[in-house]
């Protein structure tokens, strides 16, 4: 399904220290990735969700919806165990083989146009482990990605294409924080799904 991804060189880390970033272009064939974006648009159930942030409740400035074998929570959103739909197994597959391990959960955002957004933030939840590897899948529109290492404040930003993964690791999600901030540019629907393996909630 990859090809020969790495055929010419690997990848290199886009962060100058404190973790890992690999982004990986044409993660499968042109007319996969077409239809794998008018699919998951129309296949999958989008929720407009609202978030507490400092008290506040506050609608998410994106679609979003998560699957999973075990529950997850984060602002205020509780998200209770559902099974992967047909669409994201094989998604859950490809990212497994980018990414060289498991994953159990998934949480996929839908930007539809460039007033959505994801603000700063980590996900560095102890449900989510010590270093815990994130595979990032991109699908539509092309958008700016940023990260600031949360000590030095360095930037760092890249543009994250259709039919490409941000496979993130190491030390990552607890030394940089990450965003896809909003623009005023006329930009189409993205749709992004972030793969990860979550531990069980102590209760």
């Amino acid at each position: 399904m990859t090809g020969d991804l790495f055929a010419n060189e690997p990848p290199r880390n886009l962060l100058p220290f404190d973790g890992e970033a690999l982004l990986l272009r044409d993660i499968m064939a042109p007319d996969d990735a077409d239809k794998t974006f008018v699919r998951l648009q129309s296949n999958i159930i989008w929720q407009q969700e609202i978030a507490r942030i400092h008290g506040k409740e506050i609608p998410v400035p994106r679609l979003t919806a998560w699957y999973g074998e075990v529950a997850y929570r984060y602002s205020g959103v509780y998200h209770p165990a559902s099974p992967f739909p047909p669409i994201v197994v094989p998604l859950r597959t490809l990212a497994e083989e980018l990414a060289g391990c498991a994953f159990n959960t998934v949480l996929l955002n839908q930007y539809r146009d460039g007033r959505d957004s994801v603000s700063w933030h980590a996900d560095d939840e102890d449900v989510l482990g010590e270093n815990p590897v994130i595979a990032s899948l991109t699908f539509g529109q092309e958008r700016r990605f940023h990260f600031r290492h949360k000590k030095t404040g360095d930037r760092i930003s890249i543009d994250l294409p259709h039919n490409s993964a941000l496979i993130m690791s190491g030390a990552t999600q607890h030394c940089w924080l990450h965003q896809l901030p909003k623009t005023a540019r006329h930009v189409g629907p993205r749709i992004n799904l972030t793969f990860r393996h979550t531990l069980p909630e102590l209760r």
